[in-house]
Parts: structure tokens; C-alpha cells; sequence
């Protein structure tokens, strides 16, 4: 039996991008659930794993990203989720988490075979990484309190499938880590 890995996924954000407005009032309601499991999972010495979209900005390392988000307009959504130094950092370039990235290889050299995802977005990031980790034979669970989303009747459609279809346990926060 392996262990298990909290994964944020694209918090760190300027929400800089066309779809800002529709995405920052979810956003707004997700950020103190994803802060509060931060703290209960750093408490139990759960690992935590930022994955984080480069924004195109292909010179950038996380520290850089991290850095523009706190400077811009919507910091005190980052603020409550910073990474401490004990969290690991990958950066992405497309939907999932594991596309062209070393998670995999990560996830393999810590023994982590249960995944926890929050962060954004619900029917875009969320949903491909849980396909991704689900294709990978690892175990998935959604805090459906703690994933923003764009659409919510798509949203709540990736909810669904990630649970019927991959197999994700797809529950409320406050039931992990109690």
C-alpha cells in the first residue's frame, strides 16, 4: 500500500486569461477549502505537489510564477495557498498534470499511488488529470468543495464522469483528513 499526495493544481494564477471573469467567483469559494486542506494534510506530513501551468511563459520557474501572482490584482487569491517549504513544484504546459511532465516519475520515486486533486479547473485541468491518473492506475479523489470550475453544469458533468468512468472517489473536503 502506498501513500497518498495532496496535488494543486494551477492555483498559482494571475487570472490574466479570457475566462477570468467566469472562473474567479468559483475561484473566490474554493480558496479557503483548498487552504484548509493545505493545513490539514501539511499537519498529517501528507506530501503536497503544486502543478502549475507556465502561463507560456516558458523561461519562468515556479518561484517567477509565483512572484507575478502576488503582484497582481487577484493575490489574495494566492496568498492563503502558498507553497511551504516542504512542497514540491512541477510546472505544466497543458490540461493535465502529467502531460510532458516529470509527475509520474515523482509520484513513482515517493511510493504515492493515491492522489487527492483540488484547485482549477473543474472540467478542463481537473478532469484531464484525473483521466491521466486514472489511465496510470492510480487512485483519485475529488473534493468536489475544493475545485473551481468555469461552467458549472460542466463542472458538475466532469464530477460525474471522473466518478463513473475513472473510478474517482468524488466526496466533500471536510471527509479527508478529519
Amino acid at each position: 500500500m502506498g501513500k497518498t499526495a495532496l496535488i494543486v493544481i494551477d492555483m498559482i494564477n494571475t487570472y490574466d486569461h479570457a475566462d477570468a471573469g467566469r472562473l474567479i467567483p468559483s475561484a473566490e469559494s474554493v480558496v479557503p477549502v483548498v487552504s484548509a486542506l493545505l493545513e490539514r494534510a501539511r499537519r498529517r506530513d501528507v506530501p503536497v505537489i503544486y502543478v502549475n501551468d507556465n502561463f507560456g511563459e516558458w523561461r519562468s520557474h515556479h518561484g517567477e510564477l509565483l512572484d507575478k501572482a502576488l503582484a497582481g490584482p487577484h493575490a489574495r487569491l494566492v496568498e492563503p495557498l502558498l507553497p511551504d517549504d516542504s512542497s514540491l513544484f512541477v510546472v505544466k504546459a497543458r490540461h493535465s498534470v502529467f502531460f510532458e511532465t516529470p509527475l509520474g516519475y515523482l509520484l513513482n520515486q515517493q511510493g504515492i499511488d493515491r492522489l487527492v486533486l483540488c484547485g482549477q479547473v473543474t472540467e478542463q485541468c481537473i478532469l484531464y488529470s484525473s483521466l491521466d491518473a486514472h489511465i496510470r492506475h492510480l487512485d483519485v479523489t475529488v473534493p468536489r468543495d475544493a475545485v473551481a470550475h468555469i461552467h458549472a453544469d460542466l463542472a458538475d458533468a466532469a464530477l460525474r464522469m471522473m466518478e463513473r468512468n475513472m473510478g474517482a472517489r468524488v466526496c466533500d473536503s471536510d471527509e479527508l483528513w478529519k
